[in-house]
């Protein structure tokens, strides 16, 4: 790819409670000149986003159709219980799922858990958001399971949570358009999600070449400093090579030695 090819600039998408803004500062300091676009989509919205060309790659909830997409798991999230701050479970430092079964359990219509039974008791009416479940428990009317992330996302003074072990959690990934071969600028993300070097040989094909004219003028630099760095040490050699001669130059002194000093020590003995 030459540098009149590489795109201009790099749509990211991302789902909420996911943070890029560590990797996009990344982006930043090794493709400045390649701006990088964020764009926030619903964890439904985001894969048929990324299959239709809305991005060009998405921090995305798996699961998704790896017939559509590719997807690289990032990491894990640990499912909590968002609950008000007087209930009796923030006694615990974690809550099971168990001591959930007397409580009206929230279960948003934008859901992110697998759940093969619903725990607790259901509300009369699923909440449309996980936005609007969380104003529910403000108000009392239940508790609601959701990745840690979002619980962090929709903080509230009046509402805390604790961890659930037993509960599914939610796994989040870096995904892309399937393709035979993996974007330039998709590789640099991958690389920067991952932890690779600025000189990791992947990735770096996006990177744009410097221009001749720049190359020409370090070039000239490098010339002019060796230049002048053997100037310099033909300088020095000729000052050791006057010092030495001098010294070669100068009378014994008694003694043995060339210094004043040696005179002294030179006293004949005997009276």
């Amino acid at each position: 790819m030459t540098g009149s090819d590489i795109p201009s600039s790099f749509r990211l998408a991302y789902v909420p409670g996911v943070t890029p803004t560590k990797w996009v500062r990344v982006w930043h300091e090794r493709l400045p000149h390649t701006s990088l676009e964020l764009v926030q989509a619903t964890a439904a919205e985001a894969p048929e986003l990324l299959a239709d060309g809305g991005a060009d790659a998405g921090l995305v909830r798996l699961p998704v159709d790896r017939d559509v997409l590719s997807a690289i798991p990032l990491y894990t999230e640990t499912t909590v219980v968002v609950i008000p701050k007087d209930h009796v479970a923030t006694a615990a430092e974690e809550v099971s799922l168990a001591e959930l079964s007397d409580e009206i359990v929230l279960h948003p219509l934008d859901d992110l858990l697998a759940w093969e039974t619903l725990p607790g008791r259901p509300a009369v009416e699923r909440p449309a958001t996980t936005a609007d479940a969380i104003e529910l428990v403000a108000a009392g009317v239940g508790v609601l399971l959701v990745p840690q992330s979002l619980a962090r996302l929709h903080h509230r003074k009046d509402l805390t949570y604790r961890p659930v072990p037993e509960a599914p959690e939610s796994r989040v990934a870096l995904s892309w358009p399937e393709a035979e071969a993996t974007p330039d600028l998709v590789e640099e993300f991958i690389g920067i999600v991952r932890g690779r070097t600025v000189n990791s040989t992947r990735g770096r094909a996006a990177t744009p070449p410097r221009p001749a004219k720049d190359k020409a003028k370090d070039k000239a630099k490098d010339k002019a400093k060796a230049k002048d760095k053997a100037k310099r040490a033909g300088a020095g050699g000729g000052a050791a090579g006057a010092r030495n001669r001098s010294a070669a130059g100068r009378k014994p002194q008694p003694g043995g030695r060339t210094g004043g000093q040696g005179g002294k020590r030179g006293k004949p003995r005997g009276r």
